[in-house]
């Protein structure tokens, strides 16, 4: 078969059929091309399908399986282009030519996408977070959910069921914050002042069972564990600061998942809120008491003649003319 005949040709002869003149041999070539680009995506499909479950029993990580089967089912895509190709006369001079043709574009126009999936490898690599993560992206503020992670870029889904696509040549530059990413349990902290007359120890005993009544709050058990470091589970209230206007009272509890923060937090600050009006403590605000002495100095004060309590004053502040 010469190389340079062309492939519908060469397809006739090889089922023996004679083409007419008016037949241009190039259509069949292309059709079976096109066939083949079908085939093979039907054919990766099925092969994502037949591996599937054995990827995701060896490897854990659901981004880590789906970045696997993308590559089996482009894999077979590539070599499904690549018959294609062939059945169209496209020869390895031609592609040649289009790999270098396709780097020099590659290397003015495409240069972020390739620098965008060298950091996805890196950030399936660091393990900042995993599909199905509650994280924050501290620089904007906002929270929600990983959807998915790819080589290029990561999908997340707020809390404000907005949908966020972050490319991971920036997502590596953020400050991220993982919710979920080892416990679930969140440690939040509420601070009260309360006054000096009232009994401290009355107010950190209701303070902590207000907060033990609030179903989302981890009442008690063994010690939470932080890396080498223990804090208790149980809600804790703490004497922080003497300040200028009360006793600061810092209370720390754990809630039992990061989903609704804001929703635990209301609860607990209403439970407080509550218990505190009941017990003999009161919510200290800004006040001053001025004390005078000897020590203080003299304030000269001009006093005029006392007005007749019978005397009446006018808006103009003159008493009446009896005259007038």
């Amino acid at each position: 078969m010469n190389g340079s005949e062309p492939t519908g040709e060469t397809v006739a002869e090889w089922f023996g059929v004679d083409l007419p003149g008016w037949f241009p041999p190039e259509v069949i070539g292309w059709a079976l091309a096109i066939v083949v680009l079908a085939l093979s995506w039907y054919v990766s499909k099925f092969a994502v399908r037949l591996t599937g479950r054995t990827v995701a029993r060896r490897i854990k990580r659901p981004s880590v399986t789906r970045t696997v089967l993308r590559l089996v089912q482009l894999g077979v895509v590539l070599v499904g282009v690549g018959i294609a190709a062939g059945l169209v006369g496209f020869q390895a001079g031609d592609l040649l030519l289009s790999v270098t043709v396709f780097s020099a574009v590659l290397g003015l126009v495409l240069a972020p996408i390739v620098g965008s999936i060298i950091n996805g490898f890196f950030v399936l690599a660091d393990q900042p977070y995993e599909i199905g993560d509650m994280i924050e992206l501290a620089d904007r503020g906002q929270t929600g959910f990983v959807e998915d992670i790819t080589i290029r870029y990561t999908k997340m889904f707020t809390l404000d069921n907005t949908f966020i696509v972050i490319s991971n040549d920036s997502i590596r530059d953020r400050d991220v914050v993982n919710y979920s990413a080892e416990d679930e349990r969140t440690r939040l902290s509420l601070s009260i002042v309360v006054t000096y007359e009232g009994d401290l120890q009355e107010a950190r005993n209701v303070i902590q069972r207000a907060a033990r009544d609030v179903d989302e709050v981890i009442t008690g058990g063994p010690d939470i564990r932080i890396g080498s470091a223990r804090y208790p589970a149980a809600p804790t209230c703490y004497l922080d600061d003497f300040g200028d206007h009360g006793i600061k009272l810092t209370l720390r509890y754990w809630a039992k998942q990061p989903y609704k923060l804001l929703t635990v937090r209301s609860n607990v600050q209403t439970n407080v809120w509550n218990a505190l009006e009941d017990a003999d403590v009161e919510i200290a605000y800004p006040h001053s008491q001025l004390v005078f002495d000897d020590t203080s100095g003299e304030l000269n004060v001009a006093q005029r003649d006392r007005p007749n309590p019978d005397e009446h004053f006018p808006s103009d502040g003159r008493p009446d003319d009896p005259e007038q």
